[in-house]
């Protein structure tokens, strides 16, 4: 996510809304602390505590972009990067001392080999994979300038710092600090170049990716589940008009994480 600051948020929040995924074990947190501190409707209350694994986070965020209501996650899930630890006893406590940071969205745009325009936001990534049982060929350009003419690859991404430890890790690319203005340009199996791992751009570029003979390699675009299949060209930026506020325990924030994720 590009575009981050932390701060300390205070005062206590009482009008709780909660959300859950469709995990037993979400929907089992969610009753219990339904039944203890009671659901405020979403458009009365002060906090959204989303209970899951990151992927209902992404979800809840994208859900609730317009409502500026910071959210407070607690992981009732697998992963749980972008979530806190569960403890339902001390809940009050913990959102009132909660550290906030605020990210901003990717926005991608792309059309398909049909002409059809299709538009999303990605807080973590935007990836272009192949298809077919081809490489990928894609040309990439930052700004308007071509800055590599062919890459033969698996895919590539556009990745946010937050979303640096997501799919762009797996893909050996940089693990970025979260308040830092840049992106992540990380290549997926690359062929040729072979030994190119990608690029690190300032928040403020526009990237677009041309697919190279997308009849005979096409190639699929997604951003946080939303995309297209079979696109001609994919243009990504960050969108710093919309701002999702994350809060964190004291101590285990983003920042934290980040860190502590290139030492294991």
């Amino acid at each position: 996510m590009a575009g981050q600051a932390v701060r300390k948020h205070g005062g206590r929040r009482r009008r709780i809304h909660f959300a859950a995924s469709n995990a037993p074990e979400a929907q089992a947190a969610l009753d219990e602390l339904v039944r203890r501190y009671g659901q405020t409707p979403l458009e009365e209350a002060e906090v959204i505590v989303a209970l899951g694994g990151d992927g209902f986070m992404l979800d809840t965020l994208h859900a609730t972009r317009d409502l500026e209501i910071p959210v407070y996650g607690m992981n009732r899930g697998s992963v749980g990067f972008l979530m806190n630890e569960y403890h339902p006893d001390d809940l009050l406590a913990r959102l009132a001392a909660a550290e906030e940071t605020v990210i901003n969205p990717l926005r991608m745009r792309a059309e398909d080999i049909e002409g059809r325009i299709r538009e999303a936001l990605a807080i973590n990534e935007v990836s272009l994979l192949r298809a077919g049982p081809q490489a990928a060929k894609l040309r990439i350009s930052v700004d308007g300038k071509v800055r590599m003419p062919e890459l033969v690859a698996d895919g590539v991404l556009v990745a946010t710092p937050a979303g640096s430890t997501a799919y762009n890790y797996s893909a050996h690319g940089p693990i970025l600090p979260i308040a830092s203005d840049v992106l992540a340009l990380t290549a997926m199996a690359p062929f040729r170049p072979r030994r190119w791992r990608g690029a690190i751009l300032p928040k403020s570029a526009k990237v677009r990716i041309d697919i190279l003979e997308p009849g005979k390699r096409p190639v699929m675009v997604d951003a946080d589940g939303r995309g297209a299949w079979r696109v001609k060209w994919v243009e990504v930026e960050s969108d710093p008009s919309i701002r999702h506020h994350l809060l964190f325990d004291p101590g285990h924030g983003l920042e934290e994480r980040l860190i502590r994720e290139q030492f294991v």
